[in-house]
């Protein structure tokens, strides 16, 4: 992989969502009528993308650290706490509201999430200290947010040039919201649940800028291809499936992981399919919560 500097000196900063989620497992997603159904289980947890990957980062060492809008509030505390005891470097950063979801899933791997709050808008306090971290890292995580979205248009004024990693997730390649991340990105991830042809998707990303765009596609493994056009493919890792919450996340930390340390495209879509069968056995985002929340 170009461009990337040793693990041994890598910096990471991963900005975006940390949320408290209830979890609710249900044989089917709901039909849209009255009815009544019965959950299989329910979880609450810490929940969001940017949660997710520095979890797993911090798991695999790397020299990373999480910058996220959460509240002072009880749910605040919760996503605080959970993830330091997780011994993730998390810099919470004001807002009036912590993030809450709550995500309806199935063990097909559906998913209906429900916003039940958002933060509020990132002050200057927060984009100065933000920036700030960006300056000195190596590579930036920025995830799909509207603090996400503020950085990548102020990226030339307040002058970082960390490596951007963009997760377009359930991306249809015509998303004008995801636009702005498309172009500023020199790595894009993305799953295949809103196109037929990955390989296509794939590619209009590369024409508008990213030298690798990946996409992971469930049971199927994942698929990456390069500026030059070179493809590549792996196979899912056999798993024991618990819940698919943070399958994403986990590959593509996997993946981010085993790039710094030196490996070519094939070897990190390898540890990246590796890593996603981790957060795929717990009921967390990893398992590094399992032992916190129980």
């Amino acid at each position: 992989m170009p461009d990337s500097p040793g693990l041994s000196a890598a910096r990471i900063v991963v900005v975006g969502p940390a949320s408290w989620n209830h979890l609710i497992e249900l044989d089917h997603l709901p039909r849209p009528e009255p009815h009544m159904v019965f959950a299989n289980r329910s979880v609450h947890t810490v929940g969001g993308t940017s949660a997710g990957k520095a979890l797993n980062l911090a798991q695999l060492r790397e020299g990373s650290e999480l910058h996220a809008l959460i509240a002072d509030d009880q749910d605040g505390r919760r996503v605080r706490d959970a993830l330091a005891a997780a011994g993730v470097t998390l810099h919470a950063h004001a807002s009036s509201r912590t993030e809450r979801h709550i995500n309806l899933m199935t063990p097909h791997g559906e998913r209906l999430s429900i916003y039940v709050d958002t933060p509020s808008a990132a002050g200057r306090n927060t984009l100065h200290a933000v920036e700030t971290a960006l300056r000195g890292a190596d590579v930036a995580v920025i995830d799909l947010s509207d603090l996400g979205l503020t950085l990548l248009e102020r990226r030339d004024c307040a002058d970082w040039r960390a490596n951007v990693w963009i997760d377009l997730h359930d991306y249809d390649g015509v998303s004008a919201y995801h636009d702005p991340f498309v172009t500023a990105a020199d790595v894009v991830f993305m799953n295949d649940d809103k196109t037929n042809d990955p390989w296509d998707l794939m590619s209009s990303c590369l024409r508008r800028g990213p030298r690798l765009a990946v996409c992971t596609r469930g049971a199927e493994g994942a698929i990456a291809l390069n500026a030059s056009g070179d493809r590549y493919e792996v196979h899912a890792e056999p798993a024991v499936v618990v819940d698919t919450n943070g399958a994403g996340d986990a590959f593509m930390a996997g993946f981010l992981h085993a790039s710094l340390s030196g490996a070519d495209i094939a070897a990190s879509l390898r540890q990246g399919a590796t890593q996603a069968t981790i957060a795929l056995g717990s009921l967390h985002l990893h398992p590094l919560v399992d032992r916190v929340l129980g």
